[in-house]
């Protein structure tokens, strides 16, 4: 796969797909490139191929991904969701993609007149094979969709790839298949060819490594979670920080949507419901958003300024209520999907969901996800005795997988948060790489420590905007109270849009749950000064997938290594 780190802003169809490729078995000697650019485009000033894939002794495949929910070609016309009509459509984007890049190889003096170069569109979010049909505009061997990407994506690559050697070889004169197929010398030489004009750069290492365990995937006990969805109304997923629970909700709301249904994907922290927001398809049967967004929407109010928490959790769920209420079944949803559930499981939450959702929490179709270990950072009763209680029908599934962070740094979690019991199941591979710990004392400048920590980051090749520095303080922090001026000059306030190159940015805990950066810097961390801490210090160390960093009290650091924290 390459580049072997997918870019976190493609669209959520590429995901898929790169993801279904990179889990492939059996694909050995492959070369998928991901978002090749062409400069030297036949139609346009410059273009792109989504994917590219070599297969040695079978051929090349130029992929057009297309995300969309909703797929209709009329008159001529392709509307693809809310996209506007076009008559350019896919197929068409495919082929011209394929032959800029025949071009370009045969100007790299690459033989490609007997090669099978073929084309098609993919389409990640609706079975395209059975709506489309034929027609003469292309081949129905040119469309893959939803159900190749879910019963094999090999299959279909292979199928696609035998499809267009036959089509060529009964079209073009002196075509001949077998000699023209790339062996693994051309394979290699047609991957040289195309890797300058990357738009995205390739990460050092072992390719497949990176493949196997930096992607984001479904793994078994994800996929009995899916299908613990399907068997039941009301489901509720359980499982500690990194165990997949958002990518299901995702999941889970796409495929109510692609059923046809309408609903709602909800969470409590508003930064992960920009990421939501911004990873969803946007599609008019799916509204997205943090619960209080959510509740703003339905009461017809902007939240005035200076609102207390009383707001927040009494008048504003009042004012939703009477709404919902107001409007009728109209303003029901058919179903709910809630994230962080843990910190949403209160009475006045709950009465409004109970009227957001068609049958009620007691018959409606609900799927909730969420964290009641460490991640109730926001105290509260006990949620998850709430919950049985007001939808008795409700099934638990609970995942157990750590599928985010390196096991170094899930051990140190354990340790450190009195997880039990704990995580001792890791998708990802050991790296050998311990998380760090800088110790000051109580009132001292943390500054040198938190330098310290972005340099040896930045020498281990990590970027700026992939370091994130976060704090339980939500004033005082030393990342927003530092005098350094090259820090001063970097260090950007988190706002749950994607981060930009050259930017560090920062964050309390609480606002970045839900989210995770690479590289992770927690500094702050006294518990003599963080109401309970043990619990935001779980969510803390819990953000970081590969590197995490410590700048903590020295008696708190001395209390955690022993366990008393």
């Amino acid at each position: 796969m390459i580049p072997a780190y997918f870019p976190e802003s493609s669209p959520p169809g590429e995901k898929a797909l790169y993801s279904a490729l990179a889990g492939c078995e059996g694909t050995d000697g492959w070369t998928v490139l991901h978002s090749v650019g062409i400069a030297d485009h036949i139609k346009n000033p410059q273009g792109e191929a989504d994917f590219v894939v070599v297969v040695p002794e079978q051929g090349v495949l130029v992929i057009e991904v297309k995300s969309h929910l909703t797929v209709e070609y009329r008159d001529g016309v392709w509307h693809l969701g809310r996209d506007k009509p076009t008559m350019r459509g896919p197929f068409r984007q495919a082929s011209d993609a394929k032959f800029s890049l025949r071009n370009f190889l045969q100007r790299k003096q690459i033989d490609v007149s007997s090669l099978p170069v073929v084309s098609a569109a993919w389409f990640t979010a609706v079975r395209a094979r059975a709506s489309l049909g034929s027609s003469p505009e292309w081949h129905v061997w040119e469309v893959l969709d939803s159900q190749d990407l879910r019963t094999g994506v090999k299959a279909a690559v292979l199928r696609t790839l035998a499809a267009g050697r036959a089509h060529l070889e009964a079209t073009v004169s002196g075509f001949v298949s077998g000699g023209g197929r790339p062996d693994a010398a051309t394979a290699q030489r047609i991957c040289a060819a195309l890797r300058p004009t990357f738009e995205f750069g390739v990460v050092a290492g072992d390719l497949r490594r990176a493949r196997e365990d930096q992607l984001v995937h479904f793994i078994a006990e994800q996929f009995d979670a899916l299908d613990a969805m399907a068997d039941n109304r009301a489901v509720l997923f359980t499982g500690p920080a990194g165990s997949g629970k958002t990518l299901l909700a995702m999941e889970a709301a796409r495929r109510e949507i692609e059923m046809g249904y309408s609903g709602r994907l909800i969470c409590f922290n508003r930064f992960l419901g920009q990421r939501l927001a911004a990873d969803m398809p946007g599609n008019e049967r799916l509204v997205v958003g943090t619960l209080h967004q959510q509740m703003l929407r339905v009461a017809g109010i902007s939240a005035p300024a200076g609102v207390d928490t009383d707001f927040w959790t009494e008048e504003l769920p009042s004012l939703a209520v009477e709404a919902i209420a107001e409007a009728g079944d109209q303003a029901a949803a058919d179903f709910l999907v809630v994230d962080e559930i843990q910190d949403v499981a209160c009475e006045g939450y709950l009465d409004v969901l109970d009227l957001m959702l068609k049958g009620g929490l007691e018959r409606g179709r609900l799927l909730l996800f969420g964290d009641f270990e460490r991640q109730a950072i926001y105290e509260g009763a006990d949620g998850r005795q709430l919950l049985r209680d007001r939808v008795p029908r409700l099934t638990s599934s609970r995942l157990g997988y750590n599928c985010r962070n390196l096991p170094r740094i899930g051990y140190i979690v354990n340790r450190f948060s009195g997880l039990k019991p704990g995580y001792e199941r890791f998708r990802r591979a050991d790296d050998g790489t311990n998380p760090e710990w800088r110790t000051y004392r109580a009132g001292a400048d943390q500054t040198p420590k938190l330098l310290d920590a972005i340099h040896t980051l930045r020498d281990e090749n990590y970027e700026l905007h992939e370091i994130v520095v976060l704090s339980p303080l939500a004033e005082g922090s030393v990342a927003a109270s530092t005098t350094d001026g090259w820090l001063r000059q970097v260090l950007r306030p988190a706002d749950g849009r994607p981060r930009k190159r050259g930017e560090l940015q920062f964050s309390t805990i609480q606002a970045f749950k839900g989210l995770e950066a690479p590289a992770v810097v927690v500094t702050d961390l006294d518990r003599t000064v963080v109401p309970n801490f043990d619990s935001v210090m779980y969510v803390g160390l819990t953000r970081a997938t590969d590197r995490l960093w410590g700048v903590i009290e020295e008696g708190t650091l001395r209390a955690g290594l022993e366990g008393t924290l």
